[in-house]
């Protein structure tokens, strides 16, 4: 479509799926073309409800999330909005419906007077890789020379191998973005040690929205929990994951969850395994069974967390407290037979808060 002259270096992106994984992208990107970026406002309540009230109620929380960003930012006066249809990141490895469609959907849904930026990315089919992707995204605002769109990308990937180091470091998701957005890189040094350590295994977006996730991260920090996720693994360790599993990929997204659950549950340092899916996700589902199953195999502990606009803190948080407590109370059992059996030596023992390790 063509935009508005008044808006035509003004875009939008709605906070909101591929948000999560690909912003420090899209923001070297389109900062790179002199294109302003506004973003919508972090989810409400009233962001949810905008949302579900425009499509039927099968439709999954994340989407629901996703169309209720568009109106947000439809609210704030942006005439261009940013959605893209991610179709497939490989050849054969495909998006589910939902994503791959999603320009179709805001389409037909939402009926304000804006200008739908969509460009398509799907490496399974010829002529629409990258670099057409890219050429998409900065069409509408009459930029057509490769030169200037392949020095953006290269200020794109700048950002987002910048914020991908940092969060391999094991720096928070925010901190990383936001140093990444400044330009700079560092490197946390990490000295307190948690007596318990979990993998969270889920997508971004339902996981890093704090209104989403229910600030799952701050609740297992105020229960002494380290917490680790896909964005702390490797390419190559998300692919043996996948392997461990006795899986192939197929799902674009299966990196955040089979990818990074092999791992994890095959990793000594990880006492145990949560994972959080949105109701109703149908490629999830099918993750979550095979992930549950070699959880069995691989004698790790396992909480499965479904989240839909319905779910209840309170409930929430009692689950996750009770998993807290249970793996405290193995890991503490598992010490004390260790100590009675004579297998352990003072530099094994965790700092826990169950036994003294003081000579």
């Amino acid at each position: 479509m063509e935009t508005n002259t008044t808006q035509e270096k003004i875009i939008g992106i709605p906070r909101a799926m591929s948000f999560y994984n690909n912003y420090p992208f899209y923001y070297g990107f389109f900062t790179d073309l002199g294109i302003k970026i506004v973003l919508s406002d972090m989810t409400t309540k009233q962001t949810v409800s905008d949302g579900s009230a425009l499509v039927v109620t099968e439709t999954c929380l994340p989407i629901k999330v996703y169309i209720g960003h568009v109106i947000n930012l439809i609210n704030k006066g942006v005439k261009n909005i940013f959605v893209p249809s991610i179709q497939s990141i490989a050849p054969k490895i495909y998006n589910c419906s939902k994503i791959r469609g999603l320009p179709d959907l805001v389409r037909n849904v939402v009926k304000s007077d804006f200008n739908l930026i969509e460009a398509t990315l799907d490496k399974s089919e010829k002529n629409c890789g990258l670099y057409s992707f890219l050429a998409e995204m900065a069409a509408p605002f009459g930029i057509t020379d490769e030169k200037i769109i392949k020095r953006a990308s290269k200020a794109g990937w700048r950002c987002y191998n910048n914020f991908h180091i940092m969060a391999k470091s094991g720096m928070s998701y925010k901190k990383a973005l936001n140093y990444a957005l400044q330009g700079k890189v560092f490197i946390e040094t990490h000295t307190k040690e948690y007596p318990i350590s979990i993998a969270l295994v889920s997508h971004g977006y339902n996981i890093y929205d704090e209104k989403t996730c229910m600030k799952i991260f701050d609740k297992l920090e105020a229960m002494d929990v380290k917490v680790y996720t896909s964005l702390q693994l490797s390419s190559e360790q998300l692919n043996d994951g996948i392997l461990s599993l006795g899986n192939e990929q197929y799902w674009a997204n299966e990196y955040d969850m089979t990818g990074s659950a092999g791992h994890y549950l095959k990793d000594n340092k990880i006492d145990g395994v949560i994972t959080l899916t949105a109701f109703g996700c149908g490629p999830d589902s099918l993750m979550i069974e095979r992930i549950t199953r070699k959880a069995k195999r691989f004698n790790k502990p396992l909480l499965n967390l479904t989240i839909d606009e319905h779910t209840g803190e309170a409930g929430f948080i009692t689950r996750l407290e009770a998993f807290v407590d249970m793996l405290f109370r193995k890991k503490r059992a598992n010490i004390i037979n260790k100590f009675e059996l004579g297998e352990t030596k003072a530099e094994y023992i965790p700092n826990t808060n169950f036994i003294d390790t003081k000579k």
